[in-house]
């Protein structure tokens, strides 16, 4: 237990699995933990003592079984090992942590997801710039970036890294800003210095500078991602040969997404349980380097009009020669997690069985390379000429291993017959034994003249002759006595000893020279890691690809056209989600989505409850995004100028939790998309204001549309609303036009004909949905009633004379310029920056002036 507490304090925040013998044992509070978790018996030693402590354990082959579902939870887990063998000391088994597995720091397949990753991030807090870096130590992906808050809160939800490391003096910083999702572990101060990471980065790579890499300027971003291999140090990883380059996640590559948009467009998590995410519909891939490639996809589109038309390309070749398609589909089936597997072998983590199906991937891509290589599509055959042959390290592992090598080399019959001499002798020498012991039955029976002898062997006595009690009368002298069983006694011969210590002794050194020539193979193989990692991912390249081409076949999507206009024009568009989960024969209602910088703007839709306002908002956002990732699109037709920034503000998403209504989080939202904006920019807005009173939230509504209409960028917008009073927008702003999601009336019901068509709507039809849930009766008719009375005491016409009233005031007042309170309203209008302003200023703003006004009304 000295022992055990001295090991413990060095890892006082990770799970200890002391190896004890042929069990791994927790102690004390660990062993609570482990019981918990892994649902096994908890019992105590030494009760009723001073020394009483809860005790957990589990077999050590159990590692694999129980060491996942302890991650998973959350652990962090130091596996305690006897670095000794115990038959060789005669004092107290050294032991030492071999390794500290994390939620971010695993190589265990159960662990693993295999379509994701599983990254341990860094994040590193200065003055206004964060440093951000993401290690995905199961496939050697090493990322970097930098930026604004925003920034980092956008790339931690696209990455979703299992683990996050800190400052321990930033740990209530970065709770406040990215709140407590996260599993964070917390770092010494000291860690993030930039010297130290320049060095620990230098080093590793083994250059001189960064520079190679594009990552020198990255100040912030360097301090993170030498803090991530301080920390692999720290936790016993140190063979990281797979990790060879590090790159920068260019910020301006690749589509702008805030963080509530990519959670808005459930792109590829929901909070909803049972939700279909995006990303299930459209991923197609068949590998895990496929599956991997597509997220990061989904995550980072691109805005480079080359990239997106290469990809459409590739698609179009695809869809149009199916052979080809199908041909390299079916090889890439028999490929498996290259990334990894190579990681596995750098990592010295790798089993005879996981290298042959290394080799068996590596010989699936060769057809797949010859494929490629005589395709008319220039990207297709570029891909088919970078793929590695890798022709000698499969020749190896097939001349040194067996095609059915087990999992475990200490299993044995792991190096192919014919690799060593030396192993065929002492195999040969093995199995001859059984005729040996055969021939030796023979003599000794025909010598002794008992017929049923019997030579067996157990692990207590090893080989021995067996004599039934009947002639034990005939056993010769020199033979000695082992064991007495009722029936039969168990002898041991000279010559019997003999021959077990030499069987025995070769099957010892079978072993033994197996796990020596396995060893050097997988040191051997460490120089094609750059090779194979190169094959992963051009395989991933080409399975997304190829999933893309099968999709738009599976679904009637079209090649879109990308320009470098400034419209978007789709006709008849589908949800690309909701169109997979419609009942059995029912059509999916399509609709044209139209807008430029010129005539259509802003698209103000209005429209019932449930009509489909919301779907025909996120159905344009997803229809650019698969344009931009490269994929073909759920429509007839689609012509888009490039977007480099989508905003959606769907949906009311309360974040209780850190002490905001929904109102402050949708003011937050849009706060957020009306002060990134872009010329290129296109935003979808679903229902802003109504979190407050309706005049709030129509004045607030108002501005926001105002803002947007006159903003020099003049952003492609949708804004679907309920608040009818809205349509008036078009008298006044020339490229904002109304539509409406039409309904039909029936008798005492309304049916949602979920068609977009040119015009405001007049109900919002509340009652009726009201009605289709199910409400009672009673309430349905107080509600007619309350809404009749309403109608009546707020009519249209009263607030259009209140509103003509304060025009005709503003005019006429203006004629008379002599007057100082309206010299100083006119100042104050003409020296207000419009592009600078804020929704919320512009609203205190309009406030002030009118009450100005009234003032001198009542005057």
């Amino acid at each position: 237990m000295k022992q055990y507490n001295a090991i413990k304090a060095k890892y006082p925040d990770a799970l200890l699995l002391f190896r004890v013998g042929d069990f791994y044992e927790t102690f004390g509070s660990d062993a609570v933990k482990t019981a918990k978790i892994l649902n096994i018996i908890l019992t105590k030693r030494g009760a009723g003592s001073e020394t009483e402590t809860e005790l957990a354990g589990f077999p050590h082959h159990s590692l694999n079984t129980y060491l996942p579902k302890l991650v998973k939870a959350g652990c962090r887990v130091a596996i305690c090992d006897q670095l000794e063998d115990p038959k060789l000391t005669k004092t107290i088994v050294k032991r030492g942590v071999t390794e500290l597995v994390t939620p971010g720091v695993a190589l265990n397949d159960e662990v693993l997801s295999s379509k994701s990753n599983n990254f341990l991030c860094s994040v590193y807090f200065e003055n206004h710039r964060i440093g951000i870096s993401f290690l995905d130590i199961s496939t050697g992906e090493f990322l970097t970036s930098q930026g604004n808050t925003e920034y980092i809160d956008k790339l931690l939800q696209n990455f979703n890294p299992s683990e996050v490391l800190v400052s321990k003096q930033r740990r209530q910083q970065f709770k406040e800003i990215f709140g407590t999702a996260f599993h964070t572990f917390y770092m010494e101060d000291w860690v993030f210095q930039t010297d130290y990471a320049n060095e620990t980065l230098v080093k590793h790579f083994n250059t001189k500078t960064l520079k190679g890499f594009g990552i020198q300027d990255l100040y912030e971003g360097i301090i993170a991602s030498g803090a991530i291999l301080h920390y692999l140090s720290e936790t016993q990883h140190n063979k990281l040969k797979h990790i060879t380059s590090i790159s920068r996640i260019a910020e301006d590559e690749y589509v702008w997404m805030d963080k509530f948009t990519i959670r808005n467009l459930e792109l590829y998590h929901s909070t909803n349980n049972n939700a279909v995410t995006l990303l299930n519909v459209i991923d197609k891939t068949i590998s895990p380097m496929g599956g991997r490639m597509l997220k990061r996809w989904l995550a980072l589109p691109l805005k480079n009009l080359e990239k997106i038309n290469q990809r459409h390309e590739v698609v179009d070749s695809l869809i149009k020669n199916t052979t080809i398609l199908q041909k390299i589909q079916r090889h890439i089936k028999h490929i498996g997690d290259l990334e990894r597997l190579i990681s596995k072998v750098a990592t010295a983590k790798v089993n005879p069985r996981e290298v042959v199906q290394l080799k068996n991937s590596l010989e699936a891509i060769v057809p797949i390379k010859a494929l490629t290589e005589n395709c008319d599509n220039a990207s297709l055959k570029q891909i088919g000429n970078s793929i590695e042959h890798c022709e000698e390290l499969r020749e190896k592992i097939k001349e040194t291993l067996f095609e059915d090598a087990p999992v475990n080399v200490l299993k044995g019959h792991t190096i192919a017959s014919g690799f060593s001499s030396e192993l065929d002798e002492l195999r040969g020498l093995s199995s001859s034994g059984k005729a040996y012991l055969d021939k030796m039955l023979e003599r000794e029976s025909e010598r002794t003249g008992i017929t049923s002898l019997k030579i067996a062997s157990n692990n207590v006595f090893g080989y021995y002759i067996e004599v039934r009690n009947s002639h034990k009368d005939k056993v010769p002298e020199e033979w000695i006595r082992k064991q007495t069983l009722v029936n039969a006694e168990r002898y041991i011969t000279e010559e019997l000893k003999e021959y077990e210590s030499k069987i025995l002794g070769a099957e010892e050194r079978i072993l033994a020279i197996e796990q020596q020539l396995f060893s050097e193979l997988v040191s051997w193989m460490n120089s094609f890691i750059k090779q194979v990692q190169k094959n992963a991912f051009l395989i991933g390249q080409l399975d997304c690809l190829c999933g893309f081409a099968q999709l738009a076949k599976d679904n009637n999507y079209i090649y879109p056209e990308i320009n470098d206009s400034y419209k978007l024009n789709i006709k008849e568009g589908r949800h690309p989600v909701i169109e997979k989960q419609l009942p059995l024969g029912e059509a999916y209602i399509t609709n044209n989505v139209f807008l430029d910088r010129e005539t259509q703007q802003i698209i103000m839709i209005t429209g019932p409850n449930m009509s489909g306002k919301s779907a025909i908002l996120r159905q344009t956002a997803l229809i650019v995004l698969l344009a931009q990732i490269g994929s073909f699109v759920p429509a007839e037709s689609a012509k888009m100028g490039l977007v480099d920034k989508i905003f959606t503000r769907v949906g009311a998403s309360d974040n209780i939790s850190m002490g905001e209504s929904t109102f402050m989080v949708e003011m937050n939202e849009t706060a957020s998309i009306l002060n990134n904006l872009s010329d290129r920019s296109l935003i979808l807005l679903d229902e802003i204001g109504r979190g407050t009173s309706t005049y709030d939230g129509i004045s607030i509504a108002w501005s926001i549309s105002e803002y947007l209409h006159e903003h020099p960028s003049k952003p492609k917008t949708l804004f679907a609303t309920h608040y009818h009073e809205l349509n008036e927008m078009t008298e006044t702003f020339e490229r904002i036009k109304n539509y409406n999601v039409s309904v039909k009336e029936l008798k005492d019901n309304v049916l949602f004909l979920r068609k977009l068509v040119e015009g405001g709507s007049e109900h919002s039809f509340g009652i009726h949905v009201a009605k289709m849930a199910g409400m009672p009766q009673q309430v349905i008719s107080r509600a007619n009633k309350i809404l009749q009375k309403l109608e009546k005491s707020h009519s249209s016409e009263e607030l259009t004379d209140k509103v003509k009233s304060l025009k005709d005031d503003m005019q006429l007042s203006f004629f008379n310029l002599d007057d100082p309170l309206l010299e100083g309203i006119k100042e104050e209008i003409l020296h207000i920056d419009i592009n600078t302003l804020t929704p919320v200023e512009a609203l205190m703003k309009l406030n002030e002036i009118k009450r100005m006004l009234q003032k001198k009304k009542r005057a």
